[in-house]
């Protein structure tokens, strides 16, 4: 019943809109100041790793593996990929663009950085984000996906071919 709630109500569409822009504003802003002013991931990779170990590790092994092997030695494709982003994640948000693509992908990087053993604003933020993938289309009306999704529905129909109107099928589909 809370989950009709939240994909078909209007005071919900109202209150999704306020969460949405809320998160959308952090990553915006998170995104802009390490695209302007510099952003290195190393440090925060190398310390994450570092407390990976001891008696009650603030990081799990795996992750720690992952970071090491993975993100270290890609550091520089990292250092692109999270202020750019956190930026276009933010700005999807904000503009109710792709609303539920954005804030999974917001939810993984706040997973990511939960598991980097990073707490601060995190959770809170990947509790909202579920609330906003779980309310689906809901949680982008009051935006640019009333406009996007049903042009994109309209493209697209249900098999995944275009929806031309020359486009004639291959073959009929047989009902039994």
């Amino acid at each position: 019943m809370f989950i009709q709630w939240l994909r078909e109500n209007k005071v919900a569409m109202w209150l999704l809109t306020v969460i949405r822009i809320y998160i959308g504003y952090e990553w915006l802003v998170a995104g802009w100041h390490k695209l302007t002013g510099g952003f290195d991931a190393a440090g925060f990779l190398q310390g994450a790793i570092a407390n990976s170990t001891g008696e009650h590790p603030a990081v799990q092994g795996w992750w720690a593996a992952f970071l090491e092997h993975v993100a270290m030695p890609g550091v520089e494709f990292f250092n692109v990929l999270v202020p750019l982003g956190e930026f276009l994640v933010g700005l999807g948000l904000i503009l109710g663009t792709f609303t539920t693509f954005a804030a999974l992908m917001g939810l993984v990087m706040n997973a990511a950085f939960l598991l980097s053993g990073t707490v601060s604003t995190n959770v809170q933020m990947l509790l909202l984000e579920v609330l906003i993938i779980v309310a689906a289309a809901n949680a982008g009306k009051i935006g640019l996906d009333r406009y996007v999704l049903p042009y994109l529905r309209k493209w697209f129909n249900k098999d995944g071919q275009t929806d031309q109107s020359d486009h004639k099928p291959a073959f009929k589909k047989r009902t039994v």
